[in-house]
């Protein structure tokens, strides 16, 4: 007969529950202290529902993509959608405070599609986003609201083909979708000018300040002309973004929705294991009970994540990959099956912690801790989306 753990068995966390920041002192050194990561799910007990001001229908948007909106089911505008769009449609420079699903994409997406109904000037939209993964989310979402339109987009991310790239580049898009080092590259590479970009947008502005791509926004902004319009979305308004802002927009509109950071709704707990044998031993046996239906499970390294779903694909686990050593191809092939469920399974570094929105994740299992609060933050708002349960679990030493 199969063990079942649950929260209580000796191998989870029995110390006394501790509300987070109830005390300053929770790191030791640079680790954080495994208390961090148990927490209660708190039933959200009331919360105001956001009435929207205008439907689709209301924004003046060109008839083609009112019809695309219609098609694809969009009645209802999200928060950041009905509070942006306006401004936006105006020309005004937007901060936009949102978290990840919230409908941000479309917020800026829709404003962009109708100033290129009226002036489709190749090359003249440039956004920046912090993952290959998520610029080829954006990617699909402008196809999409595009459809019918003849506007044509390019991905330049690093981990495709360079060359391959730079031939999509010369024919001449309207959008330039990429990562910050890829696009940098092909400016150098004098392939890319941006001259004639007349809307740039910082998605997940946040994140790209802290994986150390400030300097090459600053540089990728230089080759801008001052005379564009500027979105920038981020989940927090930190010291860099908050420069950034400062110094590439003018008279910006701030909007924010950003609600429940602190990831209360989610059942937080901890497994202790001795050592990598038996962390691999008791995960085989959690994601062997049928409550583990959507799983993403982060590590540490590249190589590491990928002998971990080597090894449970070998259990009769089938598990799926994405770090920094795969391909784009591979990458993209392995997250549409997780979307698909395919595999119900996907190991990751985190790189997947940030950006990409997949619905129906059960659990979030954290198999070697985050170094920082803020991506432990990231990493389990995986699950728990669109009102749903969701679980975190955390092996400690």
């Amino acid at each position: 007969m199969q063990k079942t753990f649950k929260p209580g068995n000796r191998r989870f966390s029995s110390a006394p529950h501790k509300r987070r920041g109830s005390s300053p002192n929770y790191r030791s050194g640079s680790r954080i202290h495994p208390s961090r990561f148990i927490n209660k799910a708190v039933e959200i007990e009331h919360e105001d529902v956001y009435v929207p001001k205008h439907t689709f229908h209301d924004f003046g948007l060109s008839a083609r993509s009112v019809a695309t909106l219609d098609h694809l089911g969009f009645t209802t505008p999200s928060p950041i959608q009905d509070q942006c769009l306006p401004p936006a449609l105006e020309g005004r420079d937007i901060i936009g405070l949102a978290n990840t699903g919230t409908g941000k994409t479309a917020a800026f997406l829709l404003p962009i599609i109708e100033k290129l109904s009226t002036d489709n000037s190749l090359v003249s939209v440039l956004i920046l986003a912090p993952t290959r993964e998520l610029a080829q989310q954006i990617d699909e979402e402008f196809r999409r609201f595009s459809a019918g339109q003849k506007l044509y987009s390019t991905l330049v991310v690093g981990g495709a083909n360079v060359n391959r790239q730079i031939q999509q580049v010369k024919r001449g898009p309207h959008i330039i979708v990429g990562t910050p080092g890829r696009v940098k590259d092909l400016i150098q590479r004098r392939v890319l000018r941006l001259q004639n970009v007349t809307t740039f947008v910082l998605d997940e502005a946040d994140r790209m300040c802290d994986m150390g791509f400030v300097a090459d926004i600053r540089s990728i902004e230089a080759e801008l002309s001052k005379e564009r319009q500027t979105f920038c979305y981020s989940a927090t308004m930190t010291p860099d973004v908050q420069r950034i802002v400062e110094e590439f927009m003018i008279d910006p509109v701030t909007i924010s929705v950003v609600k429940n950071q602190t990831n209360d709704h989610i059942e937080q707990d901890v497994i202790h294991a001795s050592d990598k044998t038996q962390k691999i031993d008791i995960l085989t046996e959690l994601l062997n009970q049928p409550e583990f239906k959507k799983v993403i499970i982060f590590g540490e390294t590249k190589f590491g994540v990928q002998r971990l779903a080597d090894s449970l694909t070998k259990s009769n686990l089938p598990a799926v990959a994405i770090h920094g050593n795969k391909s784009q191809a591979q990458r993209e092939r392995a997250l549409s099956s997780f979307k698909r469920d395919q595999v119900n399974i996907l190991v990751a570094t985190d790189v997947a912690a940030r950006g990409i929105d997949i619905q129906g994740v059960s659990h979030v299992i954290n198999f070697d801790p985050p170094k920082q609060y803020e991506d432990y933050v990231h990493r389990i708002g995986r699950t728990g989306r669109a009102g749903k349960a969701g679980k975190a679990l955390t092996f400690v030493g």
